[in-house]
């Protein structure tokens, strides 16, 4: 997506297991009674939960703007010689950018940054680093990242 995980997220997945559902992301270190625990994301592999075309979780992020997605295994395919997986094979759009205020703060966003009149224009687009292209997207320039080195880079500022 290219956000940075500093916001709590979960991905709400049935254990193919035991057929529970199981939150993985973060853990929180005192929860309430009623809540599920959380599994560590940094931890787990989430590919081991798909197991057969049709398969499916809920991902949201940041739980304040609630980004909502369904994840769903759309098939197996066969290796590629010399292909570095995971990777994307498809998609649209441009991520919104991160703590833009969910699905309203985003549509505003467009429409301010559409506007060149609006009063806001000229500081969101300097706070979105001068342009921003809503309709961008080239599945070759998505990036995985390793879980364990993106929460040590989101929770303890440690760059490797």
């Amino acid at each position: 997506m290219g956000w940075l995980d500093s916001h709590l997220h979960a991905f709400r997945i049935a254990n193919p297991k035991t057929g529970k559902m199981d939150e993985i992301g973060i853990p929180d270190d005192d929860p309430f009674d009623d809540e599920l625990v959380f599994l560590p994301g940094w931890e787990l592999r989430i590919a081991e939960y798909f197991i057969e075309p049709g398969d499916n979780c809920e991902y949201e992020y940041d739980f304040g703007d609630s980004w909502e997605h369904e994840v769903v295994l759309e098939g197996i395919l066969l290796k590629e010689p010399k292909a570095k997986y995971p990777k994307c094979i498809g998609g649209a759009q441009a991520c919104p950018p991160e703590d833009c205020g969910g699905v309203h703060g985003y549509q505003e966003m467009l429409k301010i940054i559409r506007t060149p009149s609006h009063g806001e224009h000229k500081s969101m687009i300097e706070w979105l680093g001068g342009k921003y292209d809503p309709k961008a997207f080239n599945p070759n320039s998505v990036r995985f990242d390793n879980p364990k080195k993106r929460w040590k880079i989101a929770f303890l500022n440690e760059e490797e």
